[in-house]
């Protein structure tokens, strides 16, 4: 094996020559591009891109959240949190837009990849050749590439990992939690294998601990071949069903029959302490929907804790997982030259409706129907309102945390940039700190210009600058954020109107108090719809905001 790369330059000449290289590739082809990066590939970082599945804003420490996470702590303590960083409010899109740097339309991820619509203009439920991943990108900068999680984005349809430059890749299908899941199987670099396979894992695995595992093999080769890594690591926790070890769910079984309420407001009181929030700020109200703790019975409040201690455990056993990634960056001499991030797909999860779901097996074991439902996806969301699905605060609003000892400024380290910014912004910032160029054009296809912008002036203190609005559409919920001012509206609902640095939990609509402001909102998005391929949605789905059993 050779030994641990070690970064032989500062951020700040590696992104200098990166600046230098792009100016001066212009015309060029990229194979040509690949051969000047290529020179110098070890002094630029690895990098790690990790996605939790369906975790709320406030669901980790160093956002608020009761349930310890100190390995994510300890990340945004050494590194930044990003206090107003968006997801695209599902799964698929979120995941298209992460890798490619374009609006999920643009990428042909309008709905989830089962959702295909020929006629459509973004909804074929796979990554169209008008789109080039950060796999593609950086493995032909000259980067080992990898992934180990949950694709999501057209496994069945033509784009599996394998197929959109991942050199190395161990993809479940499914929420896979354990190894004796009915019906679970991997693909291991395109090969199926069954999940109970000796190759998956040996021994009696948990997922999280399982990806990981996978993710230290990768970085393992990528060092043997004496090139910077990018692996990209999407969690299936905590997405349902939701399933954790036994002596995990015991370590928070009881810690929540005070109801949902309580862990909510100490949440909030935390995020203000924190600064994720401002001191002005007001808690969002529940819906109208949310379940009055003190008018449940003792059975039903026994039920209701047990569904969040296996979301809890859930969480828990993610940040012990990256732990274990920690370390053996630390172990292998990666660790300080290594860019990770760390965001979330989307908000908390409803579906289940006020009641949540059970299910007839053990809550947690691998026969678990576990969904934790719309009480406990509010508290998950604190302090926004609304869900998964959905465009207002709750259903985009993602934590990330940026860790690189080696390239962010140490007097930096522990701050909060309250900036805002999205998925789309990670293409630019990584193909800048990677030195590699972002195509016109990739195997003879034409290649949309990336959407968002750089977010590596943060890495110095230094203010970031948004040239364009965001945007979002998503079954028919869509949204435009402009500064701070931003329009949404669910789907066949009137707009609303909020002035977000005022009032980020969206609390009082200015529709109409300012209805020219909403007008203007209202043509920048349909000016994007239109550019961004965006199909009309014709369908409500309700993501779980409805009428329980329980009143």
């Amino acid at each position: 094996m050779t030994q641990p790369i070690e970064p032989t330059l500062t951020r700040r000449t590696l992104v200098g020559s990166s600046l230098a290289l792009a100016s001066g590739a212009a015309g060029l082809s990229v194979a040509r591009a690949t051969s000047a990066q290529a020179e110098e590939p070890q002094t630029r970082p690895n990098i790690i891109v990790i996605l939790a599945d369906d975790m709320g804003f406030s669901d980790i420490g160093c956002f608020g959240s009761e349930i310890p996470t100190p390995n994510l702590d300890a990340l945004a303590a050494g590194g930044l949190r990003f206090s107003q960083f968006y997801n695209c409010a599902r799964c698929s899109p979120s995941r298209a837009s992460l890798l490619t740097g374009l609006y999920p339309h643009q990428a042909g991820m309008g709905a989830l990849d089962n959702i295909v619509k020929p006629d459509s203009r973004g909804t074929f439920g796979r990554l169209l050749d008008r789109s080039v991943t950060l796999a593609e990108v950086l493995g032909t900068a000259g980067y080992h590439t990898s992934m180990s999680g949950k694709w999501h984005l057209g496994l069945g349809h033509g784009t599996p990992p394998w197929a959109r430059g991942f050199q190395r890749s161990f993809a479940p299908v499914g929420g896979t939690y354990f190894r004796d899941q009915e019906k679970g199987a991997v693909h291991i670099d395109g090969r199926p294998v069954p999940l109970d396979s000796d190759e998956v894992g040996t021994g009696y695995w948990y997922g999280s601990d399982l990806l990981v595992d996978w993710s230290t093999t990768f970085i393992d080769e990528a060092v043997q071949q004496g090139k910077p890594f990018f692996h990209y690591l999407p969690f299936v926790a905590p997405h349902f069903p939701l399933m954790a070890p036994p002596e995990d769910i015991a370590r928070f079984k009881g810690r929540y029959l005070d109801g949902w309420e309580p862990p909510r407001n100490a949440r909030f009181a935390r995020q203000r302490e924190l600064g994720i929030v401002a001191p002005t700020e007001e808690l969002s109200p529940a819906l109208r929907f949310a379940y009055d703790w003190d008018r449940l019975t003792a059975e039903h409040r026994e039920r209701f804790d047990t569904l969040m201690a296996v979301y809890a455990a859930a969480i828990f056993r993610l940040d012990q997982a990256i732990g274990n990634l920690i370390k053996h960056l630390k172990d292998t001499g990666t660790y300080e030259n290594t860019l990770i991030l760390f965001v979330s797909d989307n908000g908390g999860n409803a579906e289940s409706g006020p009641d949540g779901r059970t299910g007839t097996g053990t809550p947690g074991s691998a026969t678990s129907d576990v969904w934790v439902g719309l009480n406990w996806a509010t508290l998950q969301n604190t302090p926004f309102s609304y869900f998964k699905h959905y465009t207002s605060e709750g259903g985009i609003a993602t934590p990330l945390i940026a860790h690189w000892p080696g390239g962010i400024d140490p007097a930096v380290n522990g701050t909060i940039r309250h900036e805002p910014g999205h998925l789309i912004d990670l293409m630019p910032t990584l193909t800048e700190v990677a030195a590699a160029d972002y195509p016109s054009e990739f195997n003879g296809n034409p290649i949309l210009p990336a959407e968002g912008r750089s977010f590596v002036p943060a890495f110095d203190g230094k203010p970031l600058q948004r040239p364009a609005p965001l945007f979002w559409e998503h079954e028919g919920n869509r949204a435009v954020r402009d500064g701070n001012w931003k329009l949404v509206a669910r789907f066949q609902e009137p707009r609303e109107l909020y002035h977000l640095g005022t009032d980020r939990t969206e609390t009082t609509n200015l529709a109409e108090a300012h209805p020219d402001k909403a007008a203007e909102l209202a043509r920048q998005y349909d000016g994007w719809a239109e550019r961004a391929f965006v199909d009309p949605w014709d369908k409500k789905i309700h993501g779980g905001v409805f009428q329980g059993s329980l009143g």
